[in-house]
């Protein structure tokens, strides 16, 4: 596999010193608030989710695009609201992620917002099930200048990766996963980062070794094993892995399980991060898929007003007093930590 090294200079490309200045504040005004219990906010964040679309042509079980249960609507992310953001918010980013839910790819416009991100100095991901990586497809990714494509492939064989992408299809995801590699030599481009990312689950976890194999074996630069998120844990789920390293959650009694980690009060996303949803609503970070917690409207304000709106501070306040009484941190395995 590739050096990830290359990766990690591709983010340090990104450093301006109006980024490390913003980024400063940032992390002060968060240890400001660890330590007085204050939730005064400076800066802008330094990192960003983007959705292009809520629309996908898989359907995951524990994934709202895929069970089509979204209570928000479905749609396409418009350029203009893209550009009028991504404007307001170049001097702060360092990494944008274009995802959030639904495929990246089916929208027509995606790689032409990569590239726009990428020239004013962004570091830009992707998230992606590889369906639609024709050839013409990976080689404009390539030449997009995307940082990082994440591929979902939670299977090597059809039987195993469909008992999670239902409606997928390995042989494409594989593919298209040639293709951009090919493109990628073509080119003569050190981007995009290819990850396998591997969601670990019952029907897949006897597989770990050897998506790590097929990933060399097809020139991938990295594999990374990711837990799975399950929305009725309680009662347990044929989904949770066996493993248990690899589960988000443990057995506390025959056929009762609870999360694993501990419930701070504190809450690292709420500072440097948040998610804007293909109308333009922010979003505290991507556990909120349904966006119940809606800061604010894009295609009404500027985002520093909705970044540091009563709405938005109210919200990080309510983590500090009790962070397990918001709903969707129930089942949060992240965002605690800078620092712990």
């Amino acid at each position: 596999m590739g050096l990830p090294w290359r990766d990690y200079l591709e983010l340090l490309r990104t450093i301006r010193w109006i980024k490390l200045v913003n980024a400063a504040k940032v992390v002060l005004s968060y240890m400001r608030s660890r330590w007085g219990r204050t939730t005064q906010m400076s800066g802008l964040p330094m990192a960003m989710a983007i959705e292009p679309t809520t629309s996908c042509n898989l359907r995951c079980p524990e994934c709202p695009s895929g069970l089509r249960s979204f209570t928000r609507p479905t749609g396409m992310l418009p350029v203009e609201l893209f550009r009028k953001t991504i404007h307001e918010l170049s001097e702060s980013l360092f990494y944008l992620t274009f995802y959030f839910q639904g495929e990246p790819y089916l929208h027509p416009d995606f790689l032409a917002m990569v590239s726009e991100a990428k020239s004013k100095g962004i570091y830009t991901a992707t998230s992606t099930n590889a369906h639609y990586l024709s050839d013409d497809m990976a080689k404009r990714t390539v030449e997009s200048g995307l940082s990082r494509l994440i591929v979902s492939i939670d299977g090597t064989t059809q039987e195993a990766y469909a008992a999670y992408r239902v409606g997928g299809n390995l042989e494409k995801v594989l593919e298209g996963t040639r293709r951009v590699v090919a493109w990628k030599k073509a080119l003569q481009s050190a981007t995009p980062h290819i990850i396998f990312q591997f969601l670990v689950v019952r029907p897949n976890e006897h597989q770990i070794q050897e998506v790590k194999q097929l990933a060399n074996s097809l020139g991938v630069n990295e594999v990374r094993l990711k837990t799975a998120q399950i929305y009725d844990y309680e009662r347990g789920s044929p989904l949770i892995p066996t493993q248990t390293r690899y589960a988000r959650y443990e057995e506390i009694a025959p056929g009762r399980f609870q999360i694993k980690n501990k419930f701070l009060d504190h809450c690292w996303k709420m500072w440097h991060s948040c998610v804007m949803t293909w109308d333009g609503r922010v979003v505290p970070c991507c556990f909120d898929k349904d966006a119940h917690h809606v800061m604010g409207h894009l295609d009404q304000t500027t985002f520093r007003e909705v970044w540091h709106s009563g709405p938005y501070q109210d919200f990080r306040r309510k983590l500090h007093k009790a962070r397990s009484s918001v709903e969707m941190c129930k089942n949060c395995t992240e965002g605690t930590p800078l620092w712990g």
